[in-house]
């Protein structure tokens, strides 16, 4: 580790861990590098399942050192972990200074051929390759380096190379908001999904229907073993100027009767990992809302149900306790008309 590199504190995070990973095999693990001070295994705080990734904490700055560089990218059930140093400053990550993309990857290269090609630039604080729900590289990555001069030697030197057979493209780290101001974040596409068709659709209709924008490449109407429309189609444009035009036209028409959605293609596992975000949003949207509002009761009658009716007021059932009443809700509370007074505190003594 270099002399000027701000690190406070011998703790490491290590990354892309199996579900099933835990404090003990962990420390098990790393206790043969040097003696662990702590170990924890971030979770979700509503289900506890593991998030992948934990925070290992050493006494020895030299022992975190030496299991940064001899135990990164170890096998544990199955998948190599990621290691880097932890960073309590946010700021760090946030600059966005010295990080560097890399797209047009060949999907063979892992994080640790990644790390191996670039870490002769420079000290890298993170190395990670972007996967799928199905650990399948999606074809891009990014590299952190620990200042600005290494990334952009690492753009220089490798920008426009070859790797494994591939011309890959080195670039600097833009966030989504940058990317919307230069106008680069709009996806580039030819091939549109067509949806809410009627069943007496064919493929000459949709010739018709979108021949007009420009030239078709290809389309295929969807149909069952019986030959009848699945309602839904794809069509794919020669450019991504009519295909982009079908859309803004067509999105919402009447056609026969029903009203065509018409939108971008996309593959499962985009459609997924957006569902995925919207879910994941709505839950902790309800998992805000209801923090810190349930409410505990006790001293309850074992006659009590859950049943929410009224009660039938020539019932008269027996009171949980005196001076109490049955709610609509099958809660007891206090009766205003109670013949057992309430308590009283005492009263304070002023000090003077």
């Amino acid at each position: 580790m270099n002399a000027g590199t701000p690190y406070a504190s011998a703790s490491l995070y290590v990354g892309d861990l199996h579900p099933e990973v835990t404090e003990a095999l962990l420390c098990d693990i790393f206790n043969a590098v040097g003696p662990v001070a702590s170990i924890r295994v971030c979770r979700d705080a509503v289900t506890r399942r593991s998030l992948g990734y934990a925070y290992v904490n050493f006494h020895m700055m030299v022992d975190a050192e030496r299991a940064l560089d001899t135990m990164n990218y170890t096998m544990i059930k199955g998948r190599p972990i990621r290691i880097m140093w932890s960073h309590r400053d946010p700021s760090i990550r946030k600059s966005g200074k010295g990080n560097i993309f890399i797209k047009n990857l060949d999907k063979a290269i892992d994080n640790k051929m990644l790390y191996d090609t670039f870490c002769t630039f420079g000290n890298i604080l993170s190395c990670k390759i972007a996967y799928d729900d199905q650990g399948r590289s999606k074809g891009y990555g990014f590299v952190h380096y620990e200042t600005e001069e290494a990334a952009e030697t690492a753009i220089e030197k490798v920008d426009g190379k070859m790797l494994k057979d591939k011309i890959v493209y080195v670039g600097k780290f833009k966030r989504k908001a940058e990317r919307e101001e230069d106008g680069t974040s709009e996806k580039k596409y030819t091939n549109i999904f067509v949806k809410n068709l009627d069943e007496s659709v064919t493929e000459d209709d949709m010739k018709e229907q979108f021949g007009g924008f420009g030239e078709i490449t290809s389309l295929a109407l969807m149909s069952n073993e019986e030959g009848k429309s699945k309602g839904f189609a794809f069509i794919n444009f020669q450019d991504m100027e009519t295909a982009k035009r079908a859309v803004e036209e067509k999105n919402g028409q009447e056609f026969k009767g029903k009203v065509m959605f018409v939108g971008r293609a996309q593959k499962k596992s985009e459609r997924m990992a957006e569902l995925k975000e919207k879910f994941d949003k709505i839950k902790q949207e309800r998992i805000n809302k209801y923090q810190g509002v349930n409410l505990y009761v006790k001293n309850l009658d074992e006659s009590l149900d859950d049943d929410p009716s009224p009660r039938p007021s020539s019932s008269m059932a027996k009171s949980p306790r005196a001076g109490s009443c049955v709610t609509t809700r099958g809660v007891a509370r206090a009766s205003a008309s109670s013949a057992t007074p309430p308590l009283r505190r005492p009263p304070r003594l002023s000090l003077r």
